[in-house]
């Protein structure tokens, strides 16, 4: 084994030029490969950082997922009567045995749990009304399932256990309104019940839509203002782990029989666009490793074809099929290997350069340039991507050369 690989490293030597075009090849595909996953990824997780933990991993709602039949569809089901017209039933809303459930939740391992009761209110300040969507909650709780606590600009979620009627609102919603801290706003719901609430804190999430619109305030305050006492309509839950937010929220659907909706769910529409970018990207950089492929294909064929005496005279020393295969795909494998290699400096480098990029204009995030992945993975994988795509570009001239006859071979050099 050590004289197949000895001879497989001399015959690469001995082309220089061309070995170093495919190593480069291979190597710039490698490169591309770890700075693009690096940029997808980072923006992948900045995405879920800033936008998907802004709300909470599973809900719970007071809904079921499938409305209940009507009882004459169910009566007439397949029959010639055609009952047209019916109004569902007027049912009451909110999670019924709430608190019950609430325990078995919070009882599962990696699991926070909060009782909420979200609804719409009416904020007026001087001669300003806006609308609102409010969300009563206990701040020990709900601390544990959201990042509100460290979105707070001014004030804190406890100040709301201080202040009778406090609440706290987006920092576009302050804007609206054009009151802050301490200043004093009249709520209005739909059922007509008004309250002087208290502003006590101004929280900034950097998503502008929820910062204009979005409002905090005591469970029992807002069920006060929604005249539902003792009534929550969604359980939010935060996981330790957020990849086992889909399974997890199936589990719990299925044994509350409340619609439960997982943060994957929710944003269905939007993780799509990972996909596509996922696509995309392995379809580029995987042309790129294709290309350095063919150049190594290219090289071991000319090898074989240039050593054809060479390899009659290995096999007529003893040399079998399988070590001749092996000397070339030995060759591909150096190739693909070295370059992989020098794809990993030169991708570090190409990370490291793009993290210097300034755009000069900061997101809502506060990030102003690319935000990088830098995770080891990255290069692993396109390791091995580039290895694979090198040696099983050598397969078809090793086969080749091993299938030689050196009988023909020195007949036809005589």
């Amino acid at each position: 084994m050590s004289l197949v690989f000895d001879l497989a490293r001399g015959m690469l030597r001995r082309r220089r030029r061309q070995t170093l075009v495919s190593v480069l090849g291979v190597a710039l595909g490698v490169a591309f490969f770890i700075a693009i996953a690096a940029l997808m990824r980072g923006f992948h997780g900045f995405f879920i950082s800033q936008v998907i933990d802004v709300a909470p991993h599973i809900t719970i709602k007071d809904e079921p997922r499938h409305p209940s039949p009507q009882p004459a569809a169910v009566e007439f089901a397949g029959g010639a009567v055609a009952v047209r017209g019916i109004r569902p039933r007027e049912a009451v809303r909110g999670i019924r045995a709430a608190s019950e459930k609430l325990a078995i939740l919070e009882a599962m391992p990696g699991v926070a749990a909060a009782p909420i009761l979200t609804g719409q209110l009416l904020l007026r300040y001087g001669g300003r009304e806006v609308a609102a969507s409010v969300t009563g909650m206990e701040p020990a709780r709900y601390a544990r399932v959201s990042n509100l606590g460290k979105d707070m600009r001014e004030g804190s979620l406890s100040d709301l256990l201080r202040t009778a009627n406090g609440i706290v609102i987006g920092s576009g919603l302050s804007q609206r309104l054009g009151a802050g801290v301490g200043d004093s706003v009249v709520a209005v719901s739909p059922r007509g019940v008004s309250l002087t609430m208290r502003i006590v804190g101004i929280f900034h999430t950097g998503i502008a839509t929820f910062d204009q619109g979005q409002a905090y305030t005591l469970l029992t305050t807002m069920q006060i203002a929604q005249d539902r006492p003792n009534v929550v309509n969604q359980i939010v839950i935060r996981l330790a782990d957020v990849r086992e937010a889909e399974p997890l929220a199936r589990a719990i659907e299925a044994r509350f029989g409340d619609r439960t909706e997982s943060w994957e769910e929710q944003a269905a529409n939007i993780l799509t666009v990972f996909t596509i970018q996922n696509a995309i990207m392995y379809s580029v950089t995987g042309a790129i490793l294709l290309v350095a492929a063919f150049g190594i294909y290219n090289i071991i064929s000319t090898v074989v074809f240039e050593k054809t005496r060479d390899i009659a005279i290995l096999k007529s020393l003893g040399f079998t099929e399988r070590d001749i295969q092996r000397l070339f795909l030995l060759q591909g494998l150096f190739a693909g290997a070295l370059g992989a290699l020098a794809g990993f400096a030169l991708g570090a480098l190409m990370i490291e350069g793009l993290a210097q990029v300034r755009f000069g204009i900061a997101t809502p995030g506060g990030q102003d340039g690319f935000i990088l992945d830098r995770d080891w993975r990255i290069y692993a994988v396109a390791g091995v991507f580039a290895v694979a795509a090198a040696v099983l570009a050598a397969v078809i001239p090793a086969r080749r050369a091993a299938r030689l006859d050196p009988v023909q071979i020195v007949r036809g050099a005589g």
